[in-house]
């Protein structure tokens, strides 16, 4: 009977929705369900001890399962932190030889100035990435938010995994150069003391900041679509604007010269602006490494603080709007739209009409895929950005006329690097996707195609997706260095040819050695096969580079103020290298098509045997 009376209550109440009545009932449950929450204490304890759990289940996991992969990481991680303080000390060393001591303080202030402000942007546009994707991507956020805990407490235990993420390639890039600048100036044992403290603080600021933006943004955007758009849009177009402004008032002084410098300082005076982040940073260590432990602590204070503030008013936008985000952004995936094409996708059904119908609608669909996905394109977008903007200035010094040989050497160190971005979104975006598709492949298992047809629309879609930016930075770059017609048709044959081989192993490996078992594909591109990947990808790349690309710059390369190459320089060289040259430039082709015939191969042939 009671239980009666109380399911006539509440139908009431819900009957009488609006009215004082039920507005006092619904504050009272509110107040009591308020009430019998754990207390803040307690919930930092409880997560605390899960974070915990998940760290040492995740690390012996990783041991048992993906010892190769742990392995792997550690040893690059080394040799990359090794590589770096010898490049900062030697650069440290040439400057405080070179440059007189008055000049030298305002120099290495100008140097860290940058450093910081660039790392700052990027620690900024990382966690916010990163926080979208564990906030609104992530599988357990709608459980533990059925739990009787606070929203904010999930933002700040989704906040401690994007701030690991977004920082620790932070400090693998600042203490190899801060412990060299320590090191060549002789700074007191405080230096290195309080360096760890000043890094962790600062890294909370732009994370906070960005984990702010992204709250804001997701709400706002869910509000209105379009915006996103408009602010994509308006930062692409700044960007390019500031880059063609930044080339057309290129420096004209002569390198090295008090003009030079002047220029230099008026140029880069705004990463010394008082209320940057990145200028307390730089001004608590530099002030340690001049023996003013004073000064210093009160810069980390004023970091410490200024960390605090701006992740307590992370926690306070979280406690207003991320229970409404998350909400909203699973109503607005649950609701009916009406079925249309995109523009995009119109343009890009119309360009591939002479492939075949169901190839042509499966490229559609992964084209869908990564555009509606702000985690993938944000970051091509960032990368690609950044190599962009490096290519459009990078004559801007003109360094030929002190060394020729310099634009040979860069123009190859270019070469690699894109590839080696290449390889790295191959790894992380293409590899993962013949794993998340098997989960539901009974779904295409219903329509009229053969399963190898679903492998060969991948692979086209990587090979597309990864030639035009490849060719198109390296065209970018080769043109600014003004290298000849030869080398550049060389660099053009050998992108095409890495592209067409880092996507045949990406989806053949994918296919070959699936995981059905893990939704994220970050983990799939981490495990076992990731790591084949790219260890295989970068075999494929110091290949095709040592056969063609280096005998090409050796060949055809200026490497002299007068324009003479190496053969010119020592002509029992040239039979040896003009054939190395001749065999590398037909083997490149060769090498990229084997790379992606083997894997994918085996990949079709693993594939087609799969039960679901």
């Amino acid at each position: 009977m009671s239980r009666s009376a109380n399911l006539s209550a509440g139908t009431i109440d819900i009957a009488t929705e609006g009215t004082p009545f039920f507005a006092g009932s619904l504050q009272s449950v509110v107040n009591s369900y308020t009430a019998r929450l754990p207390s803040s204490w307690t919930e930092g304890t409880t997560f605390s001890q899960l974070r915990r759990r998940i760290f040492r289940t995740v690390l012996w996991q990783t041991i048992q399962n993906s010892w190769l992969q742990l392995g792997v990481m550690a040893l690059l991680s080394a040799v990359l932190w090794l590589a770096l303080f010898l490049l900062s000390a030697d650069g440290f060393l040439f400057l405080k030889n070179t440059i007189p001591a008055d000049l030298l303080v305002e120099v290495i202030e100008v140097i860290f100035g940058v450093f910081f402000v660039t790392l700052m942007i990027m620690l900024a546009f990382s966690s916010a990435i990163l926080l979208y994707g564990s906030l609104f991507r992530s599988p357990d956020v709608g459980l533990l938010l059925t739990l009787p805990v606070r929203a904010e407490r999930i933002f700040v235990f989704k906040y401690g995994d994007a701030f690991f993420l977004s920082s620790w390639a932070f400090l693998l890039l600042g203490t190899p150069v801060l412990l060299a600048y320590g090191v060549v100036v002789q700074a007191p044992w405080y230096y290195y003391l309080l360096m760890p403290a000043n890094l962790v603080a600062f890294t909370h600021i732009p994370a906070s900041f960005g984990a702010i933006v992204c709250l804001v943004l997701v709400h706002r955007i869910l509000r209105r679509p379009g915006l996103l758009a408009i602010l994509a849009g308006t930062v692409v177009v700044f960007g390019l604007a500031w880059g063609v402004w930044y080339v057309r008032t290129a420096l004209s002084e002569q390198a090295l010269a008090p003009e030079w410098f002047q220029q230099i300082f008026a140029r880069l005076r705004f990463t010394q602006h008082r209320l940057l982040p990145s200028w307390w940073l730089s001004s608590a260590l530099l002030e340690a490494s001049r023996h003013q432990p004073v000064e210093s602590l009160a810069f980390l204070g004023v970091l410490v603080a200024n960390a605090l503030f701006f992740r307590q008013i992370g926690v306070w936008t979280a406690a207003g709007l991320f229970r409404r985000v998350f909400s909203e952004a699973q109503a607005g995936q649950t609701r009916r739209r009406k079925v249309r094409l995109h523009s995009l996708d119109r343009w890009l059904s119309a360009s591939l009409s002479p492939l075949p119908l169901q190839t042509r609608v499966l490229l559609l669909k992964d084209f869908r895929l990564f555009r509606r996905d702000p985690v993938q394109w944000t970051q091509v977008l960032i990368f690609f950005g950044l190599l962009v903007l490096y290519f459009i200035n990078i004559r801007r010094f003109s360094y030929e006329t002190y060394y020729q040989g310099w634009v040979n050497m860069v123009s190859l160190l270019n070469l690699a690097v894109v590839a080696l971005l290449i390889s790295t979104f191959t790894t992380r975006f293409i590899f993962p996707m013949i794993s998340l598709e098997g989960r539901n492949f009974w779904i295409l298992g219903l329509l009229p195609l053969k399963r190898e047809t679903l492998l060969w629309s991948k692979f086209w879609f990587a090979t597309v997706g990864t030639v035009i930016p490849c060719c198109g930075l390296i065209l970018l770059s080769d043109s600014m260095l003004g290298v000849s017609p030869k080398i550049l048709a060389t660099h053009q044959l050998l992108c095409v040819s890495l592209a067409v081989g880092l996507s045949g192993l990406a989806v053949g490996l994918g296919a070959k050695i699936p995981n059905f078992r893990e939704p994220s594909p970050a983990k799939i591109a981490a495990g076992f096969g990731g790591t084949l990947n790219l260890i295989l990808s970068t075999v494929l790349i110091v290949s095709v580079v040592m056969a063609a690309g280096l005998p090409t710059h050796l060949l055809l390369g200026s490497w002299t103020p007068g324009g003479s190459t190496i053969a010119e320089l020592h002509p029992q060289l040239e039979p040896l290298l003009r054939w190395w040259w001749l065999l590398g430039t037909v083997a490149s082709p060769v090498i990229g098509g084997l790379f992606a015939a083997v894997p994918m191969w085996l990949g079709i042939r693993a594939f087609c045997r799969m039960e679901f």
